[in-house]
């Protein structure tokens, strides 16, 4: 820590924190604390530099604004300020162990931490003292987070809405004052209630014109008929499915099912019920989660069909650029299977307008495009050379950079070798720290320039010369093409995703679209015998984050 003269001022920096916003608008504590940090950098001479204000943020952790520009600050060389005020050790951090990590960070820049109610020294004694406060400070700190959880929990269970955002179908509205509290409770909201019990009506019955309606014919039934969400938005198939299965429309609310850190689901004794006006009868409710249930694909097993799915994953609506997937349908010739705008199934036509297509047709429509256009010699020549002459021209500048870097490693050894003899004839000492950095700076300039040439090195061979005459581009061409073929018709999978990574299906037309380096690796890995999924990248779809049945 730095050693500051007697008669120079020294510079301060107040840090301010509430733990809540309620608390910051009610000037709890921070014109309080403003005014004693003020007075007490006047009567210690103090130049007071700048004050960090943290209005509603929690010391358990380090996500605060303020905290973060005041700490950037006090790190930063020079640091403007050569102390920070603070009420308490707790305004700072609860946590124990950030609270001695971060007042180290400071005092290696040689700024300290003091607190105007618990003043202390540097000696061992006060560092002790003061790691036993932030022991103190963190375990009171756990205890008030449980408190309050207990609390809250209690408030439910007698019926009161402890806050955020109710389900739809209700609102919050005063229900009685204790002290300057004012409590609050949920009561049906007539404006969107009725949309909750259509809802359920036309998940067990249907509209009247059909049978009952799935979660996703619900979601287009609402679309359609413009019967928006309370933000006027359109209705989605997760939001449907949460009204389904949330059981405050039965008149029980459960509060605190989930941890606040980590949202792990906690156990069921912890969760408490909130008792509110029911919007459904449990009769109804009840049914419900059976016909869920039965309708869960990871209780009962989809649908299985037969044949490979070529474009799944890589097929996309050309109009909203959401992904297409397989669908199952009924025509003249009996059952067949299409590909349809998954934005379109979710939301019916007011969320996208875009088309369906036979899988067969558009699975023969891209596969003759590649063999008849794409892996053609001529295309392919040209493709090829092109990319051929940005790979030479990537090696050129390697080459040269390489150069450069063996040129750094001779210069660092010749002036170490100076160095060197200047030691041993005596002209140098050994125990110069002068020196010893120059060594250890030239030596570090010596390996860094070694490591990054042999990583360019081994680049330069591994990407080698790659030369094509008109007969190798003819066996490539012909060996691409067998590969995707199956003997007795049909196409290879892995194959045609080598040579194309996204098809977009528009009304007037299909674009197909791939990268050039993978068609590269592709073709030599066919002409060689290998299957093309070995230099295919594996990837997880976007349509597909959570893993579920979309198998």
């Amino acid at each position: 820590m730095n050693v500051h003269n007697a008669n120079v001022v020294l510079r301060a920096a107040l840090y301010l924190r509430v733990s809540t916003v309620r608390q910051a608008e009610h000037d709890v504590s921070i014109p309080d604390q403003r005014r004693q940090g003020e007075a007490y950098c006047a009567s210690r001479g103090y130049q007071l530099i700048e004050t960090f204000v943290e209005a509603g943020a929690s010391a358990t952790n380090d996500r605060r604004p303020e905290f973060q520009r005041m700490i950037e600050a006090g790190t930063s060389k020079p640091a403007p300020f050569d102390i920070v005020v603070v009420h308490s050790f707790s305004r700072f951090f609860r946590d124990h162990f950030e609270l001695e990590f971060n007042v180290r960070r400071l005092a290696k820049n040689g700024v300290k931490l003091v607190s105007i109610t618990q003043e202390m020294g540097d000696d061992p004694m006060h560092v002790m003292m003061r790691q036993i406060m932030a022991l103190f400070d963190e375990y009171q700190s756990k205890e008030n987070a449980k408190h309050v959880l207990r609390a809250m929990n209690e408030n439910a269970r007698q019926g009161f809405w402890n806050g955020a955002r109710p389900p739809i179908g209700y609102r919050i509205v005063a229900a009685e004052q204790r002290g300057s509290k004012i409590k609050k409770k949920l009561e049906i909201d007539p404006l969107h209630a009725e949309t909750v019990r259509l809802i359920y009506r036309l998940f067990l019955e249907g509209d009247g014109t059909s049978g009952p309606l799935g979660v996703k014919a619900i979601t287009c039934h609402l679309n359609e008929r413009r019967i928006f969400t309370r933000d006027g938005g359109r209705w989605g198939l997760a939001q449907i499915h949460a009204i389904l299965t949330r059981t405050t429309y039965i008149g029980e609310h459960r509060f605190n099912t989930r941890s606040y850190k980590n949202r792990e689901k906690k156990p069921e004794n912890e969760v408490a019920i909130m008792a509110v006006p029911p919007l459904i009868d449990r009769v109804t409710f009840d049914a419900v989660q059976a016909r869920l249930k039965s309708r869960n694909p990871m209780v009962m097993p989809a649908r299985v069909t037969s044949g490979p799915t070529l474009l799944t994953g890589l097929c996309f609506c050309g109009r909203c650029g959401g992904a297409m997937t397989l669908r199952t349908g009924k025509g003249n010739g009996g059952m067949y299977r299409y590909y349809t705008c998954s934005t379109k199934a979710r939301q019916g036509k007011t969320g996208c307008k875009g088309r369906s297509i036979r899988m067969d047709k558009l699975d023969h429509l891209v596969a003759s495009h590649l063999e008849d256009r794409l892996l053609q010699p001529e295309r392919l020549a040209t493709i090829l050379s092109s990319l051929l002459e940005r790979r030479q021209e990537r090696s050129v500048r390697r080459r040269e950079h390489l150069a450069d870097l063996r040129r750094r490693i001779t210069e660092a050894e010749q002036r170490l070798n100076r160095l060197y003899d200047a030691i041993e004839s005596g002209v140098a000492a050994m125990d110069d720290v002068g020196l010893k950095d120059r060594i250890a700076n030239l030596r570090a300039v010596r390996d860094q320039a070694t490591a990054d040439a042999e990583r360019i090195q081994a680049t330069l061979e591994s990407a080698g010369v790659q030369e094509f005459n008109p007969a190798m581009i003819d066996a490539l061409s012909a060996a691409a093409r067998g590969a995707m073929r199956i003997e007795g018709g049909g196409y290879r999978r892995d194959h045609l995703r080598a040579f194309a990574q996204r098809v977009e299906v528009a009304d007037d037309e299909v674009r197909i679209m791939g990268s050039k380096s993978e068609l590269l690796q592709s073709l030599v890995a066919a002409s060689s015998g290998k299957s093309a999924a070995s230099v295919v990248r594996s990837s997880v779809l976007k349509w597909r984050t959570r893993q579920d049945s979309n198998l």
